[in-house]
């Protein structure tokens, strides 16, 4: 009560956020006729002078914060001039002028926040002011989309403002190679989708050379459909994975004996739980219980023992398994089998995600069921959660038309503020009140009615569905009774766009899934500029011509459009395109004052779905830029939500009601509760999601530091300084402890122990060079570390400085790789039985914390250690297969060559054609990474060229360093004080710098 009483008085938050955001609007129209009267070559010159005056205000500063501050305020200086160019720009280049409410949305953006505009209202071209004007920093501006045809579509339509005004524009499809991400990334503005640019993000941390990484950083983002991507897509992570050697037999196995299983059900009593039949389905919670009964009749069908030995658990899970696809995942519902291949459907937008799995054999399970080839079981390589994604944006805004429902969690999870723009004209859109049958043939019934009664009466309506099993049994209907109408779902993606944008002709009826309308707008008396290319290629008045896949299409030449028609890019002249477009622009002025007569755009929604936001996007079709429309949601108590998640009441409801066959009720009471429903479904669905992130936020930090280690030898850190000041001293010290402690007597000392412990990893011999028993503890290690120090700077000696440091970054990344791909597998089997510690009272998020903590640091000494055993082992191979051991033996081998190859000699290719063998490590087998130094070589074997610019470049001779005294009986970082009780830093003193 008091706080709508304050909104009355000094109006709700986001009004008044707003309203400060007027005074710059004005700044912005103030501009408007100075910005008017330049010419086209002084518009484009603006961009040249803003990026001059950023450079004035950021010059000289080194500090990235500061930078990046001095950066943002130098932006919000030129914004109102700023958006006044990109305004002009549009008008000149789209033929369209941004409106005053649009030029509201893009300071929303600007500032990182979420952009809540309705249908209609021109999101797209909102993007180009945030984007224009955070382009000019430099650093690259990405605008995510939900498919590659909005991509596209989004970087041509817009593109011709950005490259109007002197910027560059790029493009993230599917199947590019590195090259032509590399060039769409280097652009000043990238349009792409979620999924390219996170699997960018996951490849470029396996990659093994600097120069072959795509992305450059991310600085700023616009997430257009920002619910979709950032809330309904967040449950399910990005994963790289790779085939294991497992066999699929035990799928189809398992598979044969589920329909002998019967489904039963669950009776809650205040004293227990009573499970009948051989298993129960909680469709709530999408989870599945095999009762004991059942357990037993699966035993005796498998042939096996009992289920829980431990020989049995994988054909355990698998059954598990099996339960859930043949009873939670329909066909044509959670997914299609399209070719002999079972396809997702993306249960929020209905589209196909080829290419993505489900994980755990949940998707091989489901390829048994509808008896398609069963492809191996996938191991992950590498991951990461939407939500950790796009928090690695320095700046990251949104723009949608539906977001308001879930402002508590972007809040939560994104640190994202809502601000709702006001429409440009006012909302006519009448909004009817649902009506619930009983049964859902009764609803499908009285749609199909209602359907051919406005149909008759010539209004366009878009109905609205919730699976591809619904729109075909609605289309089936409307068929018999004789209602002309067409039907989008995943099976018609392709003509996503052409069927929308027709969706408001004149007695057009449109039956469409979750996808529809998505980024088409729908203009009543149809699109005349999708009907002239429709005409255009049936009358063969335009020819195809083709652009490499992924690439912004070039300007068409002098005297001709370009437009795209079912996916492919067709050119006429534009006397053509313009005769054309005129005669149905034309009809469709005339065509859209029958629709308005008639009541405009009509939305029927069959179903409420889960998530409030889909039934608003549906519903928000209509009504866009001030036109008449209408929507109405036909319900049954049969309905998926109404079923599942509110049981309860709706037997209660019916003796109450005394509902009768075929008579619908109308009542407030219902709409709240289906609210009430869908609200706990949101919440539901929310701690689904954070769940999720709270696991991965551990791991996310364990990526981090891994990533980083990655980057650091990329980048090119002192790769033998970390080795000798670190890792070998690490392991020399755990030796030390292990088997010479500081409180034992050296005649306790287990010196055989220590020498086989450092042989292990070093090599033999040790114990040849070094009289252990003549040495007190400290000066055992000194002599340790410098016998060892000496070893490597002679296999420095032979391969070379720039050789060295070539093996070492190849050896530590390969081995690096190889254990985190390990670290993956071990993190999911913990994660999938972690939840069991929930039963010794313990909580299974601290659990997995402290245990995957553990696993990690035990990874990374790992890490170090097979890094020292790879390089410390290797031995290398001459041409006569005798081990090289001298320096003046390998410089027998080399030719009298000039001295770009004396850098490369060992790890370029480019040898090969000189030495008549290719030189080569032999890494010692023990616990060495899978990944042999030969495979490497032919991997960096297509990288000649690139190897000898780096040699060309590379000068001085990094074996110049000093050994220094070593203090290898205690740990010494390299950042600690120097325990010789100088008062500097290890590294600065005895730590090879001082």
């Amino acid at each position: 009560m008091i706080n709508t009483v304050l909104a009355k008085v000094f109006g709700t938050s986001n009004e008044r956020a707003v309203k400060k955001l007027l005074p710059v609007v004005e700044q912005i129209n103030a501009f408007e006729p100075s910005v008017a009267a330049l010419s086209d070559e002084a518009l484009r010159a603006k961009t040249v002078e803003f990026r001059e005056r950023i450079a004035v205000k950021t010059n000289g500063i080194e500090d990235a914060d500061a930078l990046r501050a001095a950066e943002m305020a130098a932006l919000d200086e030129l914004l109102p001039e700023a958006f006044a160019v990109v305004r002009e720009a549009g008008k000149r280049a789209v033929g369209m002028r941004h409106f005053d409410v649009q030029l509201i949305g893009g300071m929303v953006l600007h500032s990182g926040k979420i952009s809540e505009m309705k249908t209609g209202e021109g999101k797209t071209l909102v993007a180009t002011l945030p984007c224009y004007l955070n382009a000019l920093a430099g650093r690259g501006v990405h605008v995510v989309t939900v498919n590659d045809y909005l991509a596209k579509r989004d970087a041509e339509w817009m593109g011709k403002i950005y490259e109007f005004l002197g910027l560059t524009v790029g493009v993230i499809v599917h199947d590019l190679d590195d090259r032509q991400r590399r060039e769409a990334y280097a652009a000043d503005i990238t349009y792409g989708t979620n999924n390219e640019f996170g699997f960018d993000y996951l490849r470029d941390n396996m990659k093994f050379e600097l120069t072959d990484l795509v992305q450059r950083g991310h600085y700023y983002s616009i997430v257009d459909e920002v619910d979709s991507i950032l809330i309904d897509e967040a449950r399910t992570p990005l994963i790289i994975s790779g085939p294991t050697d497992q066999t699929t037999d035990k799928y189809a196995r398992v598979n044969v004996i589920i329909p002998e299983l019967e489904r039963g059900e669950l009776t809650e009593t205040i004293e227990q739980k009573i499970y009948t039949g051989d298993y129960v389905v909680d469709e709530k919670h999408k989870a599945i219980t095999v009762t004991d009964e059942g357990w037993e009749k699966i035993e005796k069908l498998l042939g096996i023992g009992n289920i829980a030995d431990p020989e049995n658990w994988d054909l355990k899970h698998h059954v598990e398994t099996a339960v859930k696809a043949h009873t939670l995942y329909r066909r044509d519902v959670e997914y299609v089998v399209k070719d002999g291949e079972v396809i997702i459907v993306d249960e929020f937008t209905g589209r196909l995600m080829p290419g993505r799995r489900w994980s755990d054999g949940l998707h091989q399970s489901i390829e048994a069921k509808e008896g398609v080839a069963i492809r191996k079981e996938d191991q992950t390589l590498a991951t990461i959660t939407f939500q950790n994604y796009f928090r690695l944006y320095k700046k990251l805004s949104g723009m949608t038309g539906t977001a308001e429902t879930e402002a508590a969690e972007f809040d939560k999870i994104y640190k994202l503020e809502i601000v709702v723009i006001p429409t440009n004209r006012p909302m006519l859109r009448l909004e009817h009140q649902d009506v619930v049958y009983r049964t859902a043939k009764e609803k499908y019934f009285a749609v199909a009615d209602e359907i051919q009664r406005l149909h008759d009466n010539h209004q366009p309506v878009l109905v609205g569905t919730t699976s591809i099993e619904k729109s075909e049994l609605l289309s089936q209907i409307l068929q018999k009774k004789g209602v002309r109408h067409v039907v989008l779902n995943a099976k018609f993606h392709e003509r996503e766009a052409e069927i929308v944008a027709q969706a408001g002709r004149l007695g057009m009826v449109t039956i469409a899934t979750n996808m529809a309308g998505r980024g088409t707008d729908i203009l009543l008396g149809g699109n005349a500029e999708f009907m002239a290319r429709q005409e255009l290629v049936k009358k063969n008045l335009a020819r195809a011509v083709s652009a490499a896949e992924g690439a912004i299409s070039p300007t068409a030449g002098p005297g001709m459009t370009r437009f795209y028609y079912q996916g492919q890019e067709f050119e006429t002249s534009h006397q053509q395109w313009d005769s054309v477009f005129s005669d149905f622009a034309a009809r469709a002025v005339e065509e859209r004052a029958k629709v308005a007569e008639a009541g405009g755009l009509f939305i029927i929604g069959t179903e409420r779905h889960e998530s409030r936001r889909v039934d608003n996007q549906l519903r928000g079709r209509a009504g866009r830029q001030g036109d008449p429309g209408a929507s109405k949601f036909y319900l049954s108590l049969e309905d998926d939500l109404m079923r599942i998640f509110a049981r309860e009441w709706v037997s209660t409801l019916l003796q109450r009601l005394g509902m009768e066959e075929g008579v619908p009720i109308e009542s407030n009471m219902i709409t709240r509760r289906i609210e009430a429903a869908q609200k706990a479904v949101e919440t539901q669905n929310f701690e689904s999601r954070k769940h999720v992130l709270e696991y991965d936020d551990v791991m996310n930090k364990q990526r981090e530091a891994v990533y980083g280690l990655r980057r650091g030898l990329l980048e090119g850190v002192d790769q033998k300084e970390l080795i000798l000041d670190d890792y070998l001293t690490t392991a020399l010290s755990s030796a030390l402890d292990a088997n010479a402690p500081a409180d034992v007597h050296p005649d306790q000392w287990k010196t055989t122990e220590l020498f086989a412990a450092l042989g292990d990893v070093f090599g033999p011999g040790l114990d040849r060079e070094i009289d252990a028993s003549q040495l007190n503890r400290h000066e055992l290690g000194e002599a340790i570390y410098e016998k060892l120090r000496g070893r490597y700077e002679f296999k420095e000696q032979i391969l070379s400085p720039q050789g060295m440091r070539y093996h070492e970054r190849v050896i530590m990344l390969s081995v690096l790789d190889s254990l985190w791909k390990d670290h993956l597998l071990a993190m999911d089997h913990l994660k999938e039985g972690i939840g069991l510690r929930g039963y010794a009272q313990q909580d299974p998020l601290v659990a997995y914390k402290k245990e995957s903590f553990e696993m990690f640091e035990a990874m990374m000494l790992r890490f170090q250690e097979d890094t020292l055993r790879t390089l410390f082992r290797m031995q290398i191979i001459g041409p006569d297969g005798t081990p090289i051991e001298t320096p003046e033996q390998m410089a027998a081998l080399r030719p009298a060559a000039s001295p770009e190859l004396e850098a490369v000699e060992v790890s370029s290719g480019e040898n090969a054609a000189q030495i008549p063998q290719t030189m080569r490590e032999i890494p010692i087998p023990t616990r060495a990474p899978q990944t042999t130094i030969d495979e490497l070589e032919r991997e960096f074997q297509r990288r000649k060229e690139r190897e000898l610019n780096a040699a060309r470049q590379a000068g001085g001779d990094a074996s110049a360093e000093p050994a220094a005294p070593r203090r290898a009986g205690e740990k010494v970082g390299r950042n600690d004080l120097c325990p010789c009780g100088s008062g500097k830093k290890y590294k600065k003193c005895h730590g090879a710098e001082a």
